[in-house]
């Protein structure tokens, strides 16, 4: 058991710093699925506690099943995208792999909830930024890609996943946006 988390903390350190050949071994290693899912389900939880404050319980449940959603959403358009357009030789669940590693960074989410105003919104804004980072990284290890392919693929993916479900929030929770 010790050896099954020691390996998942130096994958998971690896991830936060961007190490190609962690998102490599993930991808190649279809035991990583789970491991996977633990990283994407800590970066949503520190989410919601960073947020707890203003959310309370329903937020780190609700920010828990936007991770879980936008990781599979983003997955299965970075896998269209990424496939067809680079023509890649990889598999879903590869990709799947990697890009659940890429969520590491959100784990840092957690400090908002000790921050206000300005640095609170930077720090936010930091770490987003740091975990897209690491979601090119992931497209580029898993899908065998240039860097630029990578970037466009990574920034097409999220953009047109946030966007999708911003919409559906739209329609289900009736926002006053689409009125």
């Amino acid at each position: 058991m010790s050896r099954l988390v020691d390996r998942l903390a130096q994958r998971w350190w690896g991830a936060a710093r961007l190490d190609a050949r962690v998102f490599t071994e993930v991808a190649t290693d279809p035991s990583a699925l789970a491991q996977a899912v633990l990283v994407v389900a800590a970066g949503g939880i520190a989410r919601g506690v960073g947020a707890f404050s203003e959310e309370g319980w329903l937020g780190i449940a609700g920010s828990l099943a936007i991770g879980v959603l936008v990781w599979l959403v983003a997955a299965v358009l970075a896998w269209g995208i990424g496939a067809r357009w680079t023509e890649a030789r990889s598999d879903f669940g590869a990709l799947l792999r990697a890009l659940g590693f890429a969520a590491a960074p959100l784990v840092a989410l957690a400090l908002c909830a000790g921050l206000s105003g300005t640095p609170r919104t930077l720090w936010w804004i930091g770490v987003h930024l740091w975990a897209t980072l690491a979601f090119g990284v992931a497209v580029r290890s898993a899908l065998d890609v240039s860097p630029v392919r990578a970037l466009v693929v990574c920034v097409s993916a999220l953009g047109i996943a946030i966007l999708l479900l911003a919409l559906a929030a739209a329609v289900l929770f009736d926002t006053a946006f689409l009125d």
